[in-house]
Order: C-alpha cells, then structure tokens, then sequence
C-alpha cells in the first residue's frame, strides 16, 4: 500500500488528464495562509478545466481557524495561537501537528451538485478509513463531524471535524482527523461551538497509528466513495 500515495506534478503545456484525481502529501507542516492561497489558484484551474481534482494530505503549525457561523464568544483564549478567520463553513477549530488535514478540492459539477450528500460523503469517508483502526465513528444529528463514544468514560467526543466552501461547485478546504495532536491546545476555543462534548483522538483513545497508515486508509476508503462505481464518483458522460 505504500505506493498508494504520490504526488504528481503537472508539467507547463502538457495535456492534463481532469478525469484522474491527484493526490499530494506535504512532509512538513503547511503555514495556513499559504495552504489556502494554493487552494484558491487550484479551485480556478479545476473550475476552468485546466488541472484536475486534487486532495491534499498535509498538517499545519498550532492555528484556530474561524468558519463563517463562529461566534466570538467560542475563542476563549485569543492569544494562544494564531486566529484566521476563513471562508470556509463551521465555527472555531484547530489545526497543529499530530492532526491530518485533508483539503478536498473535488468539482461537484461532474459528480453531484448537493452540498448535503457531499458532507454525508465526507463523514462515510471518515468513518470507513476509522473503522481501519478498529474506531466505530459515528454521526449525530445536528453536529457536523464524527464522533465516537467513550465508554470507559462514559461520554462522547469529537474526532474529526468537517469544514468546506465551494466556488462554482468546486470544493475546497475538508477534513480533519485528530491522529495524535495536544488536545490541551483545544483549550482555548470552544471546538465547532459544541459546549457538551470534548475532543479526542486516535491515541487519546489507545490507538497507535502512524501518519502513513493513516493516509493509506484515507485513500482506500476515498477510492471507494468518490471514485469508481462510489456515491460520489464522477457521472459517465453521455455517449
């Protein structure tokens, strides 16, 4: 499986292929700023057919992101990290090191034009590529995201969060999955607005995993969603 995962680069002139879905992996931390301008250049260039779909694998240094529904009253410590406010949908979250970022930028145009089922697809992702590691995530109504349940402590928390913006039904920004981040540098907000409910991750709830074997489960369970014969692969043309 360990050559699931390559980068491609797109050489100036040559003949791009929009059907294949590329994939790229940044080995070190990604500055936020700098992630989102090169998703606003590709967005353009899928939209305008000249680069095809990408998702991109990467973590940033310790960030709070601000969605467009946060509420001030959630960044409980301003001074902490670094706060940038987005236009991606959600409230307050964080992004730092031990957390796999996943930007999607997909055109929802040659797919399914339905921000719902998108988001439906993107929590199915999640939870097959947990289920790899022996983690039953779960969804809740009204809560964005994957959950998992705490038994031996007799609660629930977040693992994942979701967070998209769409431009022509191109999408950008995506996932994030709690691998082994500090959790206490969660203290300073209130995650996505949800006051009852913590956050964990893979190694708060005794799973060991490596980045690597994360991404691999990612791309396997990616594959068999939005590529192929999968709820969200692109629709054949007509002939």
């Amino acid at each position: 499986m360990a050559e699931l995962l390559k980068s491609r680069a797109i050489d100036a002139g040559a003949e791009v292929d929009c059907s294949v879905v590329e994939w790229r992996i940044s080995a070190a931390p990604v500055d936020y700023r700098s992630a989102v301008a090169e998703m606003e250049s590709r967005v353009a260039e899928i939209s305008a057919g000249t680069a095809p779909e990408l998702v991109w694998l990467l973590e940033h240094p310790p960030i709070y992101t601000a969605g467009t529904s946060a509420n001030v009253v959630d960044l409980l410590n301003p001074s902490r990290f670094p706060v940038y406010r987005t236009g991606r949908g959600g409230q307050f979250t964080y992004h730092g090191p031990g957390q796999r970022v996943a930007y999607v930028m997909l055109d929802l145009n040659r797919r399914k034009a339905d921000i719902r089922a998108f988001v439906a697809a993107l929590e199915d992702w999640i939870i097959k590529a947990l289920a790899e590691f022996g983690v039953a995530g779960e969804r809740r109504n009204g809560r964005i995201g994957v959950w998992v349940a705490r038994p031996n402590r007799g609660d629930e928390a977040k693992i994942a969060a979701i967070g998209i913006r769409l431009r022509r039904w191109v999408s950008f920004h995506g996932i994030s999955l709690n691998v082994a981040p500090d959790l206490n540098h969660y203290a300073g907000i209130v995650p996505c607005g949800v006051r009852d409910h913590g956050v964990t991750s893979l190694a708060d709830l005794g799973v060991s995993a490596t980045m690597g074997r994360v991404d691999q489960a990612l791309q396997i369970h990616f594959e068999r969603i939005f590529d192929s014969h999968g709820a969200f692969a692109p629709r054949q043309k007509s002939p």
